[in-house]
């Protein structure tokens, strides 16, 4: 399994204020990225597979809403996250 609690964990620690804290809007953002690369990687093996494709989605719409909350309520936040993590903005 690709997302084990260690990785959890070493995601959190890195972007999070500890390896505990799951609620901070750039822990959830390196997390959906993380299951999002993951699943773009599954789809181009699988491109018939409807739900997957469904969940990849719905999981980019989910890291768009907290990417435009970050924007909004903390634009130095949003810049370093994106940066981090390599998306496109």
């Amino acid at each position: 399994m690709y997302l084990t609690k260690e990785v959890k964990e070493e995601i959190f620690a890195k972007h999070g204020k500890g390896k505990t804290d799951t609620g901070t809007a750039e822990a959830q953002i390196a997390l959906f990225t993380l299951r999002i690369n993951h699943l773009t990687e599954h789809l181009k093996k699988n491109r018939k597979d409807f739900n997957t494709e469904r969940s990849l989605v719905k999981l980019v719409g989910k890291r768009r809403a907290l990417l435009d909350y970050l924007t909004k309520k903390d634009i130095l936040r949003y810049r370093a996250i994106v940066k981090e993590l390599g998306l496109r903005k």
